[in-house]
């Protein structure tokens, strides 16, 4: 049995997969599709569970696959009987898997993730099944499309959500900013980074320039540093604000176990009806604030 990302082969760090594919999965075959990890303490899909298990092996492997289970969620078929499929129309290949499943009756750790060709179906799935933590959205492919290897041939579809956060920091200047750094309260009261915003419309940057306020000394992320993206070691070069100002924005469901938003926010507007109090707080996700 062989695991492996487009990097690099990583059965060494999931030795859970490894006896249960031996023992259900028939061979000359090759799966196209995702780990996932659920926490059972949490009640959710964690990506940061996900994380420590990929960068883990030998012993600590064995330890993080007693504590956090591993699933393969199946979305294609690329061979089957030691034969390649990948010219195959998808309609075709998930024929395949959906019989492969069937036929060798696979349970967990291997799923095989739903589809379907019904617009009202997929529309409903994309309201209660992105409650799920971890579960971002839904994706859409063309029924005779082949498999093109390091392509990206279908679409996305994020579920977003819009809540409020409290702008921390910008970059740019004052009277031109770029983009917002926002926090919000933990339960000490204390302000923590949860995410930024991708770059100020112009109308939006003027809007936001008429009510900054450079922060005074002792504001909570004196000294802290904010990556420019999620897991990039590039840092950006930050103006601490006057921590009162509220965003509305806009964030799909890409969050960390601690309530960092994964992927850059969408600005919509100020808030001047809502106090920092009003914020959901660190952890609680995309709720939203009253009003």
């Amino acid at each position: 049995m062989v695991l492996q990302t487009r990097r690099a082969l990583v059965q060494d760090r999931w030795p859970d997969l490894v006896p249960a594919a031996e023992a259900q999965l028939p061979y000359g075959l090759v799966l196209d599709g995702e780990l996932v990890v659920w926490d059972v303490e949490a009640g959710r899909l964690s990506f940061e569970a996900l994380q420590r298990r990929a960068a883990t092996r030998a012993r600590g492997a064995l330890a993080l696959a007693a504590r956090w289970s591993a699933y393969f969620v199946a979305f294609g078929l690329l061979q089957q009987d030691g034969q390649e499929l990948l010219a195959r129309p998808y309609a075709e290949r998930r024929a395949l898997l959906e019989n492969l499943f069937s036929e060798h009756a696979l349970t967990a750790p291997w799923t095989l993730c739903p589809m379907t060709t019904d617009l009202a179906q997929a529309r409903e799935w994309l309201e209660p099944w992105t409650d799920v933590s971890g579960v971002e959205g839904i994706l859409v492919k063309s029924m005779s499309q082949r498999y093109l290897p390091g392509y990206r041939g279908w679409t996305k579809i994020r579920r977003r959500d819009t809540t409020e956060a409290i702008i921390g920091a910008i970059t740019g200047t004052l009277t031109r900013p770029q983009l917002l750094v926002l926090g919000r309260h933990d339960q000490n009261r204390r302000l923590r980074a949860v995410g930024r915003t991708v770059p100020l419309r112009p109308d939006a940057a003027r809007q936001v320039a008429e009510h900054l306020t450079a922060a005074t000394p002792g504001h909570p992320w004196e000294g802290v540093r904010f990556s420019a993206t999620w897991g990039s070691r590039d840092v950006l070069d930050t103006t601490l604000i006057y921590p009162v100002l509220i965003a509305e924005v806009s964030a799909d469901r890409a969050i960390d176990h601690g309530g960092v938003f994964r992927h850059p926010l969408r600005f919509r507007r100020l808030r001047d009806d809502v106090s920092p109090a009003d914020v959901p707080g660190f952890g609680q996700g995309p709720a939203a604030a009253a009003g």
